[in-house]
Parts: C-alpha cells; structure tokens; sequence
C-alpha cells in the first residue's frame, strides 16, 4: 500500500524506483516496437475492412481499443509480483489492485473520451482516402504534439525542430492542394474532402492528447511506475470504447455485423479475423504509445508514429495498389527532411548537454579538497 510520502515523490524519484538502466532501455525499444507495429498494421487492416466492404464507421472505430481487455494480463501478471515483492518483504498492508489515484483516474477519464472521439475521425477519414493519404496526413502529428508539448509540458524547441513542424506541416498542404488526384472509384469530392479533414482533425487531436498524458504522468501525485502507465492505457481505451459503444447503439451496428459479416468479399471467417487483426494491432499501438511517453517523452512518440509512416504508405501501395502521385512523392519527401531535421537537432543537442554535464562535473571535482 501507497504511504503519502509516495504522493510526494517527483517523477524523477520515481524513475530511481524502476528498474536499472539497461532494463529501461529494454522495455523503451519494446515499447518503440509495440507502437511502431500498431501504428503500420493498424491502418492498413481497417482499410482492408472498408475496401472489401465494410461500412460501419462507428464499429471500425469501436475496435480500435476494444482489445483493452488484453491489457489486464500484463496488470494481473504485475498485481502478483508486487503481491509476492509485499510478502518477502513481511509488509502488514494489503497490496492494492489497482494503484490508480482519484486525479489520474479524472484526467484518464477525459483522454478516453477523446480518443473515442479521435477513433471516429480516423475510420471516417480512412474509410474515405487511401491509406498512402491518410498516412501522409497523419504525418503532421509530430508538428501538433510539438506544439501542445510546449504549451503543456514545457518541451524546448530549437531551430532544428521548427525546421521540422514547418516542412511537415508544408508536406500536408501540398496534399490538400490536390486531394482529387487519388480519389477513389465512386467517391465524391465531397465525401474525399471530408474524409481529409476528419483525419486531419484527429491529428490534430491526437497531437494534443499524447502531451496530455506527460502532464498527467507529471502531476501524478504519486508513484509513476509502468503498472500505473498500463492502467491508465486501460481506462482510456475502456472510455474510448464506451463512447463508440454509444455511437453504436445509436447508428445500429450490432444488429449489422452479422449481416455485414456474410456479404464481405473474402467471406464471413475472414471478416470476423479482420476485426479481431485490427483490435490487437491498435491495442498494441495503444500500449506503445502509453510506454513511449513514459520511457522517453511525448515528442519521441510523435516522432516514432512519423517514422513509421513511410512504411505504411509502401505496404499500402504494394497490397492494395494504391495510386503513388508526384504530389505524395513531393509530401513524403518534405515529411523525411523534416524527420531527419529533427533528429540531427536532437542528437546536436543532447550532445551539447552532455558536454555541459561534463564540464560541472569538472569545474565541481575542481573546487572541492
């Protein structure tokens, strides 16, 4: 059991409490995997829903954190090694199941609605464009969350970084100048352009709730450990799940999935495997970023979910032979000098941090006897 002095240890104090350097890094490039695998998997298996047709909206976006439930494994699995870790140590209080504190619990609450709200953006918005689009837009999250980051959590910028947040957000404007050039068959302008600017929208606000969840980590209140990341993940997507479970009550759609089920293309089993595909995939997406941002920082999940998309864009050309035009080759390439901008800022200046350690550290062996 938590004592109130745990409520008053930094999140800085909390890290000291975690694992040892290298197991950090370990669960860090898990983490990076996770996201990374849900981030290029993910996309492409709705767009599979929708093509060989799939028409529910609202259910695309329910599945995108129905797969909440798996998370209950790694916190069950985490409950009985904190339950055993209490026992060795003869400790009188019971271990808590769940260590979430009433604020944590408001403020997951809150992201939860809006990531249900960020869930029907994106099906809409990827039920309308090809994936090699969507994931050109979706691009221009690393400029949102480096934004919200420095309004929400202080992130620092540099000539570099506002290199990088100007050439994505130019790359996104170069595909909006010319969103008919890839529209698909029996899609009007109308429903494309709509489809463009709900998933710029949930860029946007997807941007906005990753350094949201850095400023809840930092005003926990309480001990941040990687069982409290997990938590938080699940109560979001239990949350993001609820409002979509309304938007399909509303619109009626599970009295249609059986019947969608037997008319898909590729026959009732597969349909019912897409589904199921993309709940574990987006689930893993959804984990990953929770661990990203608390092993490294909300802009290193921008940042990740940025790289990532150009290998989205080539699988989606490759299976469902997406048109490639000049103006996505223009978009692409604007996208990697920005990502390359970044980096090469970030590795400059943590270099110069490095140095300006060193130096302390020299200028304090010096003073003292």
């Amino acid at each position: 059991m938590e004592s109130n002095a745990d409520t008053s240890l930094s999140r800085a104090e909390t890290k000291k409490m975690e694992p040892g350097t290298t197991w950090r890094k370990t669960l860090l490039v898990l983490n990076c995997l996770l996201l990374t695998g849900g981030n290029c998997g993910g996309p492409l298996i709705l767009r599979l829903y929708f093509i060989r047709g799939g028409k529910r909206v609202w259910l695309s976006s329910w599945i995108q954190t129905a797969g909440f439930p798996i998370t209950l494994i790694p916190l069950f699995v985490s409950y009985m090694h904190r339950r055993r870790s209490a026992a060795h140590c003869h400790a009188t209080a019971t271990t808590k199941l769940f260590v979430m504190k009433p604020w944590v619990l408001a403020a997951s609450i809150i992201m939860g609605i809006l990531t249900g709200l960020v869930d029907y953006f994106y099906s809409y918005g990827i039920a309308r464009i090809p994936v090699s689009t969507s994931s050109l837009i979706v691009a221009t999250q690393l400029a949102f969350t480096a934004g919200f980051a420095f309004l929400l959590v202080k992130q620092k910028f540099t000539a570099f970084s506002i290199n990088a947040v100007v050439l994505l957000t130019v790359g996104a404007a170069v595909l909006a100048l010319h969103t008919s050039g890839d529209r698909p068959d029996g899609e009007s302008n109308k429903d494309y352009a709509l489809g463009f600017v709900f998933t710029l929208s949930g860029t946007a606000l997807a941007g906005f709730i990753i350094p949201f969840l850095e400023l809840t980590y930092l005003k926990a209140k309480q001990v941040v450990t990687y069982t409290l990341v997990m938590e938080i993940q699940m109560v979001m997507a239990f949350f993001a799940t609820a409002f979509c479970t309304v938007g399909m009550i509303i619109n009626k759609d599970f009295q249609a999935i059986s019947r969608e089920a037997k008319q898909y293309e590729l026959g009732e089993t597969k349909y019912y495997l897409v589904l199921v595909g993309a709940a574990i995939s987006l689930q893993g997406l959804f984990l990953g970023i929770g661990g990203v941002v608390y092993y490294g920082s909300s802009l290193l999940s921008g940042i990740i979910i940025t790289v990532s998309l150009p290998v989205t864009e080539l699988l989606a050309v490759i299976f469902f032979h997406e048109k490639f035009q000049a103006q996505k080759g223009i978009s692409l390439f604007l996208s990697l000098w920005g990502i390359i901008s970044y980096f090469f800022g970030e590795m400059k200046h943590n270099k110069k941090n490095i140095c300006q350690t060193e130096d302390e550290s020299e200028r304090t062996r010096a003073v003292d006897p």
